[in-house]
């Protein structure tokens, strides 16, 4: 069993609140668009840590990220990219990834728009985009994902609001 905190576009801003979201979790996944490494430390330092850097991070967080990522947790195929789509629309770069690796989990962030679905053109991966947990961007509210994976099976799927955007 393992517990995951999935947060996505902090950008230079990360709530202290996610701690305590995240306080049971065995794992963080962090979508992209970090902002700067002070995030990146701050989570490493917390709990293990799996990230991909977005379009907003530069040089440091590139070094200390990749842009891809691809991984196994408890029996599903993982694949986390920042500028992902959602089912029905992968821009082409990801749209290669998701045929190339089909993953269980496609793991994004970007957009800003908390989206949990089922794409079934893609052997029915299961799509999360946590929204954004900055307060920079359009976003009306800030959210995270929390989740568990058990043996070939994901449950407890909350989303989590973030108290105020500015």
């Amino acid at each position: 069993m393992l517990r995951i905190g999935l947060l996505s576009d902090t950008h230079s801003y990360l709530d202290p609140a996610v701690f305590t979201h995240f306080a049971e979790c065995d794992e963080i996944w962090h979508a992209g668009d970090w902002g700067d490494l002070k995030t990146v430390t701050a989570l490493q330092d917390f709990k293990p840590l799996v990230g991909v850097y977005g379009n907003i991070d530069g040089k440091e967080i590139r070094q200390e990220v990749p842009l891809y990522q691809f991984f196994e947790r408890e029996g599903f195929k993982i694949s986390m990219f920042h500028i992902g789509g959602k089912p029905g629309y992968y821009p082409p770069d990801a749209k290669i990834l998701v045929q190339r690796d089909k993953p269980d989990i496609w793991v994004c962030g970007h957009s800003h728009i908390l989206r949990v679905s089922h794409d079934p053109k893609f052997n029915n991966l299961l799509h999360l985009n946590p929204g954004a947990a900055g307060k920079h961007g359009f976003q009306k509210v800030r959210t995270l994902l929390r989740f568990t994976l058990e043996d070939k099976k994901i449950h407890s799927m909350q989303a989590i609001e973030l108290n105020g955007v500015k």
